[in-house]
């Protein structure tokens, strides 16, 4: 899919900025949400869809947890996948749809609890058969440190875009069902490095850490380019 961007009003303690996506599903997106955001009963609020995103973002990490028990909560997990995304993904549509936006706030709100939510689907992940926590913990660590070059960026150049590639929010959440399925149908192809066990999971986890980690240097040093040129360094004076 060609690259798309969606510009919104995006508000920080300086001002408002311009939001970018340029994600491989947000044409679906931009489509989907406004719709559904339209479709919800007057009386659910913003607020209320973030906090069922973050109480699904909290079952997920409980439901990979209690997959050690019985791999069947992988079910659960994709339900509440689903819903998390509903969650995260309308509270900021359902404002802007209403006309009820606030910039600052929800500017804050959104990023803290991205960051709560991916600590705790990492680590359930991570705590579960399925993924070794030091790759679930590293793409958790790879994510936020993105995040905080997003945030930088937002503040030195007046645009907000989280884009690293085709691969957001919404497209994990896709891979993660993809692979939850696959485990429940096919297992989870185990096999051993050096001794250590892993599975398909941690094949994919270590490949999506180290591509993130390869696009996030090359967006620093483009931003290192640009802000080099925009401030050419200056002469001890003697």
């Amino acid at each position: 899919m060609s690259e798309e961007r969606q510009k919104v009003s995006e508000g920080d303690a300086h001002g408002v900025h311009e939001r970018q996506y340029r994600f491989a599903l947000a044409r679906f997106e931009q489509w989907a949400l406004p719709r559904l955001a339209g479709a919800l009963p007057r009386w659910v609020l913003p607020d209320d869809l973030t906090v069922l995103g973050l109480l699904a973002a909290t079952g997920i990490g409980i439901c990979y947890m209690l997959t050690n028990q019985n791999p069947a909560w992988l079910w659960a997990v994709n339900a509440l996948l689903v819903v998390q995304w509903f969650g995260d993904s309308l509270d900021g549509t359902l404002a802007r749809v209403r006309g009820i936006e606030r910039p600052r706030y929800g500017f804050y709100l959104d990023h803290i609890t991205d960051a709560y939510s991916t600590f705790a689907i990492g680590l359930g992940l991570g705590l579960s058969p399925y993924m070794l926590l030091s790759i679930a913990l590293a793409n958790v660590i790879a994510y936020l440190v993105m995040s905080i070059n997003v945030y930088l960026e937002t503040h030195i150049f007046g645009e907000f875009s989280f884009g690293y590639g085709l691969l957001g929010p919404t497209e994990v959440r896709v891979v993660l069902i993809g692979l939850n399925t696959a485990a429940l149908l096919w297992g989870t192809l185990p096999f051993g490095v050096r001794g250590v066990p892993a599975t398909m999971y941690d094949v994919v986890g270590a490949i999506t850490f180290l591509a993130m980690f390869g696009l996030l240097l090359v967006r620093v040093a483009g931003n290192l380019k640009t802000l080099g040129r925009l401030e050419l360094p200056g002469t001890r004076r003697p």
